[in-house]
């Protein structure tokens, strides 16, 4: 029986496959950027490998939440900002007619006025970014409020529910991203409820003498109602610090979001740096492995073809 291949031969094609193998790497490496692309290139980095990518992929995850997040809590400062100026505007409203030389009918204008800064504090609550009621709490699609002057805060109840959703720190903690429109507008604390401040404001101004000028009784009527006015103007400046409060919390809130996604660009940095530490490819020194492996196999064939091709017979002729 004769073998296929000599001994010699035999070892040359193995180190000329382990020089290619060599070459393929370095090619891959070059072409893909990544020293590790399938788990026999590295299997005993696969378990660090895995866990690297699960955690860049956690904080990739968590940063991307955060710039949602980021984006509710700018809108929440804007919206709550404009609300202070319309509350502060409901309070030089109401200041002018608690005046007793203002008269029923500027007062009437007034509280239409008031109306208007009602209606704009309805649409403040029902705040919407991204398909979602700011300010409903857990139940965001449903917009909180709707006007209502029949009622006595002058708007429906509340059709949100209790904000229990909270955003993950890349730190590892938790923090309330908002409050609802019911904690904010509609406190049930009596100095506290913005809604039932400006509606009080509302009815105080357009509710006046019901009497004639000339009745005895239309002085009495016009003293009641500038002193509802003074006390329902009071109820507006207090619940003007409880929505100074909010608004003051919505900036903490901002302020807590843009500390996170600080620390997770920092973060993801790190665990990206060290993802690339143990899959990324060194080029310069795959691209001197591939020519090397190129020179190698170029010197094997050359010396390979140098070797004498006589066999025992040819001397035996």
């Amino acid at each position: 029986m004769i073998n296929a291949l000599e001994p010699s031969a035999a070892r040359f094609l193995v180190d000329l496959a382990r020089i290619q193998a060599r070459a393929e790497r370095a090619q891959r490496q070059i072409s893909s950027g990544l020293r590790v692309s399938s788990p026999s290139d590295a299997p005993d980095s696969l378990q660090d490998l895995l866990l690297a990518r699960q955690h860049l992929e956690e904080v990739v995850q968590i940063r991307t939440n955060l710039n949602r997040a980021k984006n509710e809590a700018d809108t929440a400062e804007q919206v709550l900002s404009a609300a202070m100026r319309s509350l502060d505007q409901a309070v030089n409203v109401g200041a002018q007619g608690a005046s007793s030389l203002t008269s029923p009918e500027t007062r009437g204008t007034l509280a239409a006025t008031v109306q208007g800064v009602l209606e704009q504090l309805v649409v403040a609550a029902g705040a919407n970014a991204e398909g979602r009621y700011l300010f409903s709490g857990d139940n965001d699609q449903a917009a909180p409020y709707a006007l209502d002057l029949s009622a006595p805060s002058g708007v429906t109840a509340y059709a949100g529910s209790d904000a229990t959703r909270e955003m993950m720190h890349p730190g590892g903690t938790r923090f309330a991203l908002s409050r609802t429109a019911q904690q904010i507008f509609d406190n049930p604390g009596a100095s506290k409820n913005i809604f039932a401040a400006v509606n009080a404001l509302r009815l105080a101004l357009a509710n006046g003498p019901t009497v004639p000028f000339e009745d005895p009784a239309y002085n009495t009527q016009l003293d009641a109602q500038t002193q509802a006015v003074n006390d329902a103007l009071q109820q507006v400046r207090s619940a003007r610090e409880q929505l100074s409060a909010e608004l003051a919390y919505a900036g903490v809130v901002q302020n807590r979001v843009d500390e996170a996604l600080q620390f997770a660009a920092k973060l993801e940095l790190r665990e990206r740096t060290a993802l690339g530490n143990l899959q990324d490819a060194d080029i310069a020194a795959a691209a001197l492995e591939l020519s090397q492996a190129r020179t190698h196999v170029e010197a094997a064939m050359n010396a390979r073809a140098l070797l004498p091709r006589s066999s025992l017979f040819d001397y035996l002729g």
